[in-house]
């Protein structure tokens, strides 16, 4: 089961006691790299592009739990997404 990620408007929260910043998450990702190799052997990655992502898991670092962390809302999401959208002119 995939696990969602939090977009600019959203944030991961610890159900069980309100925890904000200590996660540890595993994910998948597939991508695509452009990589520059020199004649003399050494080499330099110039492109990386992510063509698909899946979060397997997300684990609360406090307490270990993986069962009750959510993806919330941030606080004034929506009004800087008005912002955004006067500014840019799509409203």
């Amino acid at each position: 089961m995939a696990i969602a990620k939090p977009g600019d408007d959203g944030r991961r929260r610890y159900a069980g006691y309100g925890d904000l910043t200590r996660f540890d998450a595993t994910r998948t990702v597939r991508s695509g790299d452009f990589v520059h190799q020199e004649l003399s052997g050494t080499g330099a990655g110039e492109e990386h592009t992510v063509l698909s992502e899946t979060g397997e898991r997300v684990r609360c670092r406090r307490c270990s739990a993986t069962d009750t962390v959510r993806v919330v809302a941030r606080p004034g999401a929506a009004r800087s997404v008005r912002t955004a959208e006067r500014v840019s002119g799509r409203a």
